[in-house]
């Protein structure tokens, strides 16, 4: 069974939709209980808004920017041997 199978006579689930289940602290679920009267709402449209706003903050991070080291920031310092890969490769044994 996956997480995707449809859940076995626990009830229905709306289409487009996938029941999951996660274990609460008895405190957590009780202060989550009393925010959603206090906002007028149920649990689950506190929990639902919770995971889309996390989310959301996770999509919007940007990976950096990759340095252009063309030219190098430091010269390389020696002789330069100019070699092809493929002389290279010819020069080491690989196994």
């Amino acid at each position: 069974m996956t997480y995707l199978s449809p859940p076995a006579k626990i009830g229905i689930v709306k289409p487009g939709f996938v029941r999951t289940s996660i274990d609460l602290p008895e405190d957590v679920h009780r202060r989550l209980h009393e925010a959603a009267a206090r906002k007028g709402c149920l649990a689950r449209r506190l929990i639902l808004s919770g995971i889309e706003r996390a989310l959301e903050q996770s999509e919007t991070v940007r990976p950096r920017r990759r340095l252009n080291l063309d030219p190098p920031l430091i010269p390389p310092v020696g002789r330069r041997l100019g070699l092809t890969n493929e002389e290279i490769y010819e020069l080491i044994e690989l196994p």
